[in-house]
């Protein structure tokens, strides 16, 4: 099982990833960031990465353990109300992941960010990326209103705290 990962991650390509998350792709996200950034005070992060280095996949990395790391490089946790929220894509273990700061323990459950990445997951394996990419930046944009939902204050110029742009590692 280790060997088929680690050939499946060798031989991803990045060029693949710009084919499924092209510039249109991209910007789609950005602005459906944006767009749910405007109804909470929450701060949406996405990232996609297309494998994992052979040593990682050598010492069975999770996708969750790099999301982790992950969320822990793009400074997602690094916001006023601890309210950041890491959509993490991996192409190569066919794995979406979702890294949410300490501002959310004890109101969204495990189960609920797990309902978003199986939302996502299902559209990806129809091939409907961006369409899947949307939908969980609006399942998330969702549950961060319910649970930070945006004052006068929050939508002022220079609010958003981290970048909308999806980043490719």
């Amino acid at each position: 099982m280790r060997l088929r990962r680690l050939i499946r991650h060798i031989s991803a390509a990045h060029w693949r990833t710009r084919m499924l998350f092209p510039k249109a792709t991209l910007d789609a996200i950005e602005q459906a960031v944006a767009r749910a950034e405007r109804t909470h005070a929450g701060e949406i992060r996405f990232a996609i990465e297309t494998s994992l280095a052979p040593l990682h996949v050598i010492n069975e990395m999770s996708p969750r353990a790099r999301a982790l790391e992950v969320f822990a490089h793009l400074k997602v946790w690094d916001t006023e109300y601890n309210n950041g929220v890491l959509i993490y894509v991996q192409l190569a273990d066919r794995d979406v992941e979702i890294v949410a700061d300490r501002g959310f323990q004890g109101r969204v459950t495990q189960s609920e960010w797990e309902a978003v990445c199986r939302l996502m997951e299902e559209h990806f394996r129809a091939g409907r990326y961006q369409a899947g990419a949307i939908a969980g930046v609006d399942a998330v944009g969702t549950l961060l209103a319910r649970h930070y939902p945006s004052q006068a204050d929050q939508l002022a110029p220079g609010h958003n705290q981290l970048p909308d742009r999806p980043t490719l590692l």
